[in-house]
């Protein structure tokens, strides 16, 4: 089994009131569903353990991703070979099938359905946090605060879950979600908000500190768009965007510079954001990841990253996709 590094100790920050202290970066869930493509599932279970040895210990995942095939290699191939301590563990209810009319529903029997369903394929008694995924779907907010939210609170009652948590890619149904629940919510996960194509997480930071809700972020690469690899068919960005991505890569091409490493380094570098979430199926991306996050950018790279900050991104009048998905959603179910 692979050794922790100790030239690049890992780093921890306190989630909110939860009693929970994350790594920096966590393990996202969504390339154990085969979301970004197929893997090797070897290799995956090697660089899980390799970055549980070196200091990560959050774990984040759904039904969603894969349809259960997240969870499932979660429960088969991982978590039993783990001293429960070593981890905190989150998943999600509320998003489930590929097609239309079965892929949200918010509804206090199914959610309830869900965790119980998520528990025996995780082979656990218990998680620390169950989100609410994407609430920005629901049929409306009440649905949220008066039916979905109470029925995760008797979830947390009968100790299913410790701790609950909403999710989505707007931020405005987030923040109406925190202002008016009657139900505790211990924690926020964001996406592809906090990157260096779209900083407008920083804009809601006290908000979320005013209201005691720590962040969990994720997609620090914007679902592949400040990589060199392919953007994946379902990317829901607008043309603009994408352009302004490519400009980004190529100049970080010319430069020299990794700009995943640029990506990950300025995501984690917000306390505000407790851990950022990075999906890894091979060891060799772990410690790329985990490097990137944890080592001092040169100089060259801090200006390369400047330089994308001020002339690529920065005169961008709308950054995010925002309703792009619901508006297509709710239209193709209305057919």
């Amino acid at each position: 089994m692979a050794t922790a590094s100790k030239s690049l100790p890992m780093l921890y920050r306190d989630l909110g009131r939860t009693g929970m202290r994350l790594s920096i970066v966590g393990l996202g869930g969504s390339g154990w569903g085969k979301n970004y493509g197929p893997y090797d599932e070897k290799e995956a279970v090697r660089a899980f353990h390799h970055a549980l040895d070196r200091g990560v210990n959050y774990i984040d995942t759904a039904y969603w991703y894969g349809q259960g095939h997240s969870e499932k290699f979660l429960g088969q191939h991982l978590l039993p070979t783990v001293s429960r301590d070593r981890y905190f563990i989150a998943t999600k209810v509320g998003r489930y099938e590929l097609d239309l009319p079965n892929m949200f529903n918010f509804t206090a029997e199914r959610v309830t359905k869900s965790l119980e369903e998520s528990l025996r394929r995780l082979q656990l008694s218990e998680v620390d946090i169950i989100q609410i995924h994407d609430v920005e779907f629901s049929l409306s907010v009440n649905q949220i605060l008066h039916e979905t939210l109470p029925a995760l609170e008797r979830l947390k009652e009968k100790g299913l879950c410790r701790h609950i948590g909403i999710t989505g890619y707007p931020l405005g149904p987030l923040k109406e979600v925190i202002s008016q629940s009657s139900v505790q919510i211990d924690s926020i996960l964001s996406y592809c908000r906090l990157s260096l194509n779209d900083w407008t997480l920083k804009n809601e930071f006290q908000f979320f500190k005013e209201n005691k809700v720590p962040i969990i972020n994720a997609c620090p690469v914007s679902m592949g768009l400040l990589t060199e690899g392919p953007v994946q068919d379902w990317h829901p960005s607008l043309p603009w965007i994408r352009d302004a991505c490519n400009r980004a890569v190529q100049y970080c091409r010319e430069q020299g510079v990794d700009i995943t490493k640029l990506a990950l380094h300025y995501s984690t570098s917000f306390e505000e954001a407790v851990t950022t979430l990075v999906s890894m199926c091979d060891t060799e991306m772990v410690d790329k990841n985990l490097d990137s996050a944890l080592s001092p950018l040169t100089p060259h790279e801090e200006g390369v990253m400047q330089h994308l900050l001020d002339n690529v991104f920065g005169d961008m009048t709308q950054r995010h996709w925002e309703g792009v998905e619901l508006v297509s959603y709710w239209n193709a179910t209305r057919k």
